[in-house]
């Protein structure tokens, strides 16, 4: 099962991944991943906790899988054990021309426990329009 969302934002793709790429302002503007911590660098693990509407929100230590500067953040994410619940999170960035993106949010989720939780990934998706829709503000804000 895969969440996929986009939003065009009146950026540079440089601003863009600045405000992605600064783990420790995400409190300040992100509804949706409220605390990330961690050296962004392939293979490392970093310390996420998202809050979901109408949730607790969750903790969990995914494992950077692609950190390709200006284009791609990917992790994945397990819950509990691997392939119970896996989620492979990707923040992309597609350049449309000079001051101009279309940034793209989605997830794949696989294993066993994926089908018990359709009302969380619901929730999730909005999750990632909100947060999205709040990128969008913050770029064109510093784009000026």
């Amino acid at each position: 099962q895969e969440i996929y969302t986009e939003i065009r934002i009146n950026a540079s793709p440089s601003i863009v991944w600045d405000i992605i790429t600064d783990f420790d302002n995400y409190r300040k503007w992100n509804p949706f991943i409220r605390e990330i911590s961690g050296i962004h660098k392939e293979g490392s693990e970093i310390h996420v906790f998202i809050k979901p509407p109408n949730s607790n929100g969750m903790k969990f230590k995914p494992r950077i899988l692609k950190y390709d500067p200006e284009n791609e953040i990917k992790w994945l994410g397990k819950l509990w054990i691997p392939r119970l619940f896996d989620g492979e999170h990707s923040l992309i960035i597609k350049k449309i021309d000079e001051d101009n993106v279309l940034f793209i949010q989605k997830e794949r989720f696989t294993g066993l426990l994926v089908p018990l939780f359709s009302n969380m990934l619901k929730n999730t998706k909005s999750g990632f329009q909100r947060m999205n829709e709040k990128l969008k503000e913050e770029a064109e804000k510093k784009m000026g």
